[in-house]
């Protein structure tokens, strides 16, 4: 995971137990900027003041629980799209948070990881940046950047969750590569003489270049060279590596 990619975004963390709070906080600092609020009551003032790009929130708080901060916070015209991540328990998700879609985006179902909060949680981190970077562009429907910044299995990923239709080049050191994107799922690619899953499984590898996402070159290729869907060349890539990387490692 690329840490710089987040920094544009802010994320409010509202959780009671400052255990807690120092565990996620700290896991997630890398990725973005985070604003901590000590309960409820203290997250509401703070999201007034100042509004935060999602919250990340605990659903059980003294005073002002996690759910009547989401109402509270969805009944305010200034505050009502700002997307939301609670932390509760798997009994409190299905019975009390499950019918707040609209404006959820997800639950971490207590007791869980860091490294898999980190990873919901970044997921939607990336997807907010490359909204901002769209917002910033200096042609319309065009986002630039580096990989240094965001990575492209960060891009990927962010892609897939926005359902995006585009086509994203990358290059780098004179090699070139395109990938062509439809509702988020990568249906062509191709650098030098490679196309499709091997194409993308080559410029995954890479951790410096520039990258162009232009969403009005969606529909320049019709054609489909990949064999497995966003996710699928994910964890497929995944594998690969660290299939090269045990292989790398002498016996002893």
């Amino acid at each position: 995971m690329t840490a710089a990619a987040g920094k544009t975004v802010k994320l409010l963390l509202a959780d009671d137990n400052p255990l807690m709070r120092d565990l996620v906080s700290k896991s997630l600092e890398p990725f973005c900027d985070v604003v901590i609020a000590s309960d409820g009551a203290d997250a509401l003032l703070k999201v007034i003041d100042d509004p935060p790009d999602v919250i990340l929130c605990d659903y059980k708080m003294p005073g002002l629980d996690g759910r009547q901060l989401f109402e509270k916070l969805r009944g305010r015209e200034a505050t009502r799209h700002i997307p939301f991540l609670f932390m509760a328990s798997r009994t409190d998700i299905e019975e009390k948070l499950r019918p707040l879609v609209d404006g959820v985006e997800d639950f971490i179902a207590k007791p869980f990881l860091a490294k898999d909060l980190v990873r919901m949680a970044k997921k939607i981190v990336d997807r907010l940046h490359l909204e901002k970077l769209q917002k910033r562009a200096s042609r319309p429907g065009v986002i630039q950047g580096r990989l240094e910044e965001m990575s492209m299995i960060d891009l990927m990923q962010s892609l897939e969750m926005g359902q995006k239709s585009c086509r994203l080049q990358v290059q780098k050191a004179g090699e070139a590569g395109e990938l062509y994107f439809a509702s988020g799922q990568c249906r062509d690619a191709k650098i030098g003489t490679l196309v499709g899953d091997d194409a993308v499984y080559k410029v995954l590898l890479w951790t410096e270049g520039e990258f162009e996402i232009d969403f009005n070159a969606a529909n320049a290729s019709s054609n489909t060279t990949t064999t497995r869907n966003t996710t699928g060349l994910l964890m497929e890539a995944m594998r690969l590596m660290d299939e090269a990387s045990r292989d790398a490692v002498p016996s002893s």
